[in-house]
Formats: structure tokens, sequence, C-alpha cells
């Protein structure tokens, strides 16, 4: 596989699409497992497309505190980076970062290719996901040479749509 340019990362970023999100957001105190199906289309034959099955694991996340953070920034900064971290202590009340670790294996993922159209595959395995019953079962479309990009937006994607409910979690259990 080459390697790709920037451009063909942004491409990448803009042609990823959840055709069936995970029905539920990344667990607050536990690790989620995410299944993933992602569709993509080869370029250079009809009907063919490839669909690459396999796990993301997501840990729980941790709560980076304000003091934590005023250390982070100030790695490597000046006096600037000092006044943010200065400014960060001063209202540390208002932050609450969450971070979320992610394990995925090369190892565990399956890929084969089937001769219809894109359309006619993310469908079928639509149907076959749904018949599953798995909550955090997800299908993708994206593209074949940025496959792994599209994966990485999905991760991001997941996490910006679970933070805000995880953070809630945190707050009724009196951990923020």
């Amino acid at each position: 596989m080459r390697e790709l340019t920037p451009d063909d990362f942004t491409y990448a970023l803009e042609n990823t699409r959840v055709v069936h999100p995970p029905e539920t957001r990344l667990s607050t105190f536990g690790t989620s497992l995410l299944n993933y199906h992602l569709v993509t289309e080869d370029m250079d034959s009809a009907n063919l497309s490839r669909v690459r099955e396999g796990s993301i694991l997501a840990e729980k996340p941790q709560i980076i505190s304000p003091d934590q953070m005023a250390k982070l920034a100030l790695e490597g900064f000046g006096e600037k980076g000092q006044q943010y971290a200065d400014l960060i202590n001063r209202h540390a009340h208002k932050f609450a970062i969450l971070k979320y670790g992610f394990r995925m294996k090369k190892s565990d993922i399956r890929c084969y290719d089937v001769h219809e159209s894109l359309e006619q595959v993310v469908g079928r395995v639509c149907e076959d996901v749904r018949e599953k019953n798995d909550p955090l079962a997800a299908v993708l479309t994206g593209v074949d040479d940025g496959w792994e990009v599209c994966l990485l937006k999905f991760m991001f994607d997941m996490v910006h749509s679970s933070a805000e409910g995880n953070l809630g979690d945190l707050r009724d259990r009196g951990l923020l």
C-alpha cells in the first residue's frame, strides 16, 4: 500500500460515513468493544467492494485534572505557557477533560471482497448487523486506500458523541 498524501488523508476524512451507528455510547466506567464493518469500493474495478471487519477496544475514560493540564501545558513552553497554566489553575472548577484510550489489533481484522455494488453490500452488512443485535456495532463506508483514516475518524466521532454523557455520569457520582 502506498503512503497517503495530505489530500488522500483529507479525502478519506470527508468520505467516511456512518451508515449504521452504534446504539449506545462509550461506557463511562468500563471498557467498550466497538465492532466495526467498513465497506469500501475498489476504484479500479466495477462492482467490487471490500469489507473489513474488526474490533476497537475503547478503554475507560480517565479524568485529566486541571493540575495535570497545567503540567502538560508547561512541557516545552515558556512564559506564555506559564500564563496559560496560571489561567487554568484560576478557573480549575470550569474544566473537565476526559482522556480515552483505544486499542485496535491488526490481527483482529477480517477482510473480504464482494463482487457487488457498494450499496448492495452495505445493505446486506446492515441487515446482518441488525440481526446480531449488537448495540456497539457500526457499519461505515469509506475510502479503500485510506481505510485506517476512516476508522480513526469513526473513533474520534464516538468520543465526541459520548463525552457529554460520560461527563454527566461522572458528575452524577460526584467525581467531577
